[in-house]
């Protein structure tokens, strides 16, 4: 069979099988092995080409990143810090209006930063950060809109798992992509800090005052909560210095996050249960990374990329209608598909037509980070809102809820979006910062996932 009409065949097959229900890594790999078949005719050929595929698909040290990250967020989470965290973050900004929902961004901002996913955020502060605000009589819109709105940092501010997919897919330096999304993560971060505290000023009774005067921090939740700190500045700072690849900084990551674990009294019964649940998170990523590596190899052995890339630059079509088009598909998909899977659906194909339009490749996944997560956001089946919905303990909570209170923090990150769109030095300037430094990027920063 023609290797274009075999792949455009397999896409088709593809899509449907998505939306049936067949899981996303079982749709990549088999439709991979059956539109190799189908152009080399030969079943045979088509295992050994997608076997060798396999084959060498994880044996890349850059592998290493996601475990040993995934691992340090676990030593993290079991801990307990992440509530030491919070309680710092809430008494330091016990003067500013709905503190509380502020403490629940500038936590979230941080412990998604160990964890590197949005889910374990939205789940650990439903349980932390939903109870405080409900007893401290806030509006349930207002406490749920903070915790689902602000667990979307958890993909941005690195190191985060989708970065390293992204670099991964696209062969670009994650060094790189974890600076790029500094600065858009802290712009991002201080924008639903204003909104809350705003609109506890605007609206008192969405973020009543409570007495302040009884609280005080024990010494154990401030050595919690400062390690937590410390851990982040530990791993992105020896990125960014040039000291250590992104593989090294999750290796350090990983012992920082295991003596904490020590330090906050896990014992070695509760160490092993993490590395168990560890690879429960692990072995699913890697799966669906080496079926979405066949996945590729099918679109650039059957010429379709090329096909699409030159399909779109001669038809004319403006550059920034066909980012728009793309940044639509990507809040659609949100609400379908888990952020791994949509990337590595989309980009293989996205991520050439990007290239040949000249955008520049950082700013273009920054971009596509924040419209992956905010489609998580995006009504009727925001993926975010149905893990806080599961989380909180409170039963009697609605999606509408969520949704509702949600929807200003969506408009927060479209608009980073778009000046990310506009100002693509937000995403790129931070790189910049780097090679000023002068230590051994080579080691560092020129790191490239190949």
């Amino acid at each position: 069979m023609d290797p274009t009409t075999a792949v455009i065949l397999m896409l088709i097959v593809l899509i449907i099988a998505v939306v049936i229900g067949v899981h996303i890594g079982i749709s990549l790999g088999v439709t991979a092995l059956v539109g190799t078949w189908l152009m080399f005719g030969s079943y045979e050929m088509a295992a050994g080409q997608v076997g060798s595929t396999s084959f060498f698909a994880l044996r890349n040290f850059v592998f290493a990143v996601i475990p040993l990250f995934v691992i340090m967020g676990e030593f993290v989470s079991r801990s307990g810090s992440a509530g030491d965290l919070y309680r710092v973050m809430n008494f330091g900004l016990k003067r500013i209006p709905g503190r509380l929902a502020v403490a629940t961004v500038a936590g979230n901002a941080i412990f998604a930063a160990v964890t590197g996913t949005s889910l374990a955020s939205a789940a650990a502060f439903s349980r932390l950060a939903y109870p405080e605000m409900i007893n401290a009589g806030y509006s349930r819109k207002y406490a749920l809109g903070s915790v689902a709105g602000s667990a979307c940092l958890g993909m941005l501010i690195p190191p985060s798992v989708l970065l390293i997919i992204w670099g991964i897919v696209t062969e670009i330096s994650i060094g790189f992509l974890f600076l790029a999304g500094i600065l858009p993560g802290i712009v991002l971060a201080l924008l639903m800090a204003f909104y809350s505290a705003g609109t506890a000023i605007l609206k008192p009774e969405v973020a009543p005052n409570v007495d302040l005067s009884k609280e005080k921090l024990t010494a154990q939740e401030m050595i919690s909560g400062g390690g937590v700190i410390f851990l982040i500045f530990a791993v992105l700072g020896s990125i960014w210095a040039g000291f250590a690849t992104p593989s090294e900084a999750a290796a350090l990551g990983a012992l920082f996050g295991l003596v904490l674990a020590l330090i906050k009294g896990v014992r070695w019964d509760g160490i092993r249960e993490a590395i168990i649940d560890s690879g429960k998170v692990i072995a699913p990523i890697l799966f669906l990374l080496l079926t979405a590596q066949m996945y590729a190899r099918l679109l650039t052995t059957g010429g379709i990329v090329n096909l699409i890339t030159d399909t779109v630059g001669g038809a004319g079509i403006d550059p920034n209608v066909a980012i728009f088009i793309m940044i639509v598909i990507w809040l659609i998909l949100g609400t379908l598909l888990d952020s791994g899977s949509i990337i590595l659906l989309t980009v293989p194909i996205f991520w050439p037509i990007a290239q040949n339009f000249g955008y520049n490749e950082y700013a273009f996944a920054i971009m596509g980070i924040l419209a992956i997560e905010a489609g998580l956001l995006t009504p009727p089946v925001g993926l975010l809102v149905y893990a806080v919905k599961g989380a909180v303990e409170d039963k009697t909570v609605q999606l509408s809820e969520i949704f509702a209170g949600s929807i200003p923090y969506w408009i927060l990150m479209l608009l980073v979006l778009a000046a990310v769109w506009i100002f693509p030095e937000l995403a790129t300037e931070p790189i910049s910062w780097s090679t000023d430094i002068k230590f051994n990027h080579q080691i560092g920063i020129n790191f490239r996932a190949e």
